[in-house]
């Protein structure tokens, strides 16, 4: 905690193979009790440690000290979760009082920033979860602290302040509809991935609402504490050009890899290989094998278990070449037997079913290789596991209400229970593969859509910039080690 200095007699209880670090949130969660100095009367009192996990959130570390002898007492919470492979991004476009109701986490390696206002605060000293009008008005109470004395000292700056303070106000007080001009942008930028806006519209895409996802800076990885800062660029340059040359061995070690998986299929052969649980991050296996799907092409089955904290995981790679166009599929869903049909969604495509109100983006799910049936039970677990903020005290009945009814929907649906049905895959690699029970005849109930890719979907799949031409002339110029 920032107010105490551990004077740790006892060392922390050691956690057993197998036993998860943050433990559900509940009544048999145990708190670590540990002597600390207490920094008002410089006494010993003592801070309590607990590591716990939220339901449809996040692991966090919630520290409370107590001092027996001047009476201070603090409480704090830090976030638990690993720093995420990439940054993220939110810009919630704020236009009525309902966004200023929205619930936020703000990492303590966040930055705040409102353009219209000319606004930006750097990242906290401490993690927060509050709400759009908490954060403003906390913002607001920072900004005002010192105003008295900047009117004596620096009356230029008091005036900036009282107008920057002016804007806010005036940003508190949005109309309960959408009125032109009376409304603000909220960006919320956090390298470590760890922050979180409410998407209003769970599980549909929140059109107030865009999430980027970015790679971080140098400057960034430094104040994350992730490089040293005493490393020079040349040193960073000098990595850089050195992966690049590994390049040329890892594409020989991925040919490697696919060779050995398809001998492996050829001999119906599954391999398997160590990795780290994304759930307790403690080693378990994770098994391949090549799968080649009639009438489609052959596809990477990866499934990864968990002997210790029992997490489960599969995702489906396509191999081949790229298509040289999208491909859009559409299924009318008239029985239970239509439900039983193989679908292959890539990691790359989108799918959504109008009846039931369900769109979702691409990426979602990653890669899955599994029934119609199976994947809307796959959507109604992850929907019903990993949305925030949906269940809980801080929940509003009115959307309580109806995400329930959306997973009932969801539910009946799969149930077999909701005829007819429409669902469609839109793959811009296509990729995608639903099943075609009449094959090689044409099945009546499927419509499928061949398409060009659009500019923007060739770039967010790095197609602009990719070489296809005379890059074997390029290679053979290229000098061979002797």
């Amino acid at each position: 905690m920032a107010n105490t200095t551990s004077t740790e007699e006892e060392p922390l209880p050691r956690m057993n193979a197998g036993t998860q670090m943050f433990q559900d949130l509940d009544s048999n969660v145990s708190a670590t009790e540990i002597e600390s100095l207490c920094m008002r009367c410089e006494e010993n009192g003592s801070t309590k440690i607990m590591l716990t996990r939220i339901p449809h959130f996040k692991s966090i570390i919630i520290l409370s000290f107590e001092c027996p002898h001047c009476g201070f007492k603090n409480n704090e919470v830090q976030s638990g979760e690993s720093i995420q492979e990439k940054g993220q991004r939110y810009e919630l476009r704020c236009t009525t009082r309902v966004d200023l109701s929205r619930q936020i986490v703000r990492n303590s390696t966040s930055s705040v920033a409102i353009p219209e206002l000319e606004f930006s605060a750097p990242p906290a000293t401490n993690s927060m979860m509050t709400t759009v009008e908490g954060l403003i008005s906390r913002i607001m109470e920072d900004l005002e602290m010192d105003q008295a004395q900047r009117k004596d000292i620096i009356p230029e700056v008091y005036e900036a302040v009282e107008k920057l303070l002016a804007g806010m106000r005036g940003a508190l007080e949005l109309p309960e509809e959408e009125e032109a001009g009376r409304a603000f942008t909220l960006v919320l930028d956090d390298p470590s991935g760890n922050s979180y806006v409410e998407n209003l519209c769970a599980p549909l895409t929140d059109p107030k609402l865009k999430v980027h996802y970015y790679r971080r800076t140098r400057e960034q990885m430094i104040q994350m504490g992730m490089i040293n800062p005493d490393t020079e660029d040349t040193d960073q340059m000098a990595e850089q050009a050195k992966a690049q040359l590994n390049m040329r061995e890892e594409m020989k070690a991925a040919e490697t890899i696919m060779r050995v998986a398809k001998e492996a299929s050829e001999s119906n052969e599954i391999l398997t290989f160590p990795a780290n649980c994304s759930g307790c991050n403690l080693p378990c296996d994770t098994r391949m094998q090549m799968v080649d799907i009639p009438h489609f092409q052959q596809v990477i089955i990866m499934s990864t278990t968990c002997d210790q904290c029992g997490y489960k995981s599969n995702e489906v790679k396509c191999g081949g070449s790229i298509s040289e166009k999208g491909k859009r599929i559409t299924l009318r869903i008239e029985d239970k037997d239509d439900l039983s049909r193989d679908i292959l969604k890539s990691e790359t495509s989108s799918f959504c079913i109008p009846e039931l109100d369900l769109d979702m983006v691409a990426g979602t799910l990653g890669g899955r290789f599994t029934t119609i049936e199976g994947l809307l039970r796959q959507v109604h677990d992850e929907l019903n596991l990993r949305i925030p903020f949906i269940d809980g005290d801080s929940a509003m009945e009115e959307r309580r209400n109806k995400f329930k009814s959306f997973l009932d929907k969801l539910e009946s649906a799969a149930d077999g229970k909701l005829f007819p049905l429409h669902i469609t895959v839109d793959d811009p690699m296509a990729h995608s593969y639903i099943q075609n029970i009449y094959a090689p005849d044409v099945d009546p109930n499927m419509t499928t859509e061949v398409y060009e890719r659009t500019f923007d979907q060739n770039e967010e799949l790095g197609l602009n910039d990719i070489n296809v031409e005379d890059y074997k002339e390029d290679k053979q110029d290229q000098p061979t080690e002797e």
